[in-house]
């Protein structure tokens, strides 16, 4: 249960790096959403990656190359799902709420991703 808890704040830690890097990119630099998005996402992961190793899972006796290539795979199908999600739920569900559709479809997504897709994946097949 310890794991589980410490695996939610690590995710939190990686979505809160997503975020900011998101925002910051089409907020201040203009990017376009998707743009933004994955370049958060890609920030997110490798936070993620650092603390699930180090901290969440301690699988630092594990070879750190072999982790991140199963790292690396797991996540290549959460940036398409997460793209493809935030996509799909900006342009078809959260396209009346103005400025804010896009940060709302990436919490909607995250939270989705987070709890079906990474926990189970990372503790079962990257990580173990």
């Amino acid at each position: 249960m310890v794991t589980f808890f410490k695996a939610q704040a690590a995710s939190i830690t990686a979505t809160v790096v997503d975020f900011l890097a998101t925002i910051i990119l089409v907020e201040v630099f203009h990017c376009w959403y998707l743009l933004g998005s994955i370049i958060g996402t890609v920030a997110g992961g490798i936070t993620h990656f650092m603390l699930s190793r180090n901290w969440v899972f301690n699988a630092k006796d594990g070879k750190v190359h072999w982790q991140a290539v199963k790292y690396i795979l797991v996540w290549i199908v959460y940036l398409l799902l997460t793209t493809g999600g935030v996509y799909i739920v900006t342009t078809y569900v959260f396209n009346d709420y103005g400025k804010l559709n896009y940060v709302l479809s990436k919490i909607t997504v995250a939270v989705i991703m987070s709890v079906c897709y990474n926990y189970v994946l990372h503790k079962k097949f990257v990580f173990k």
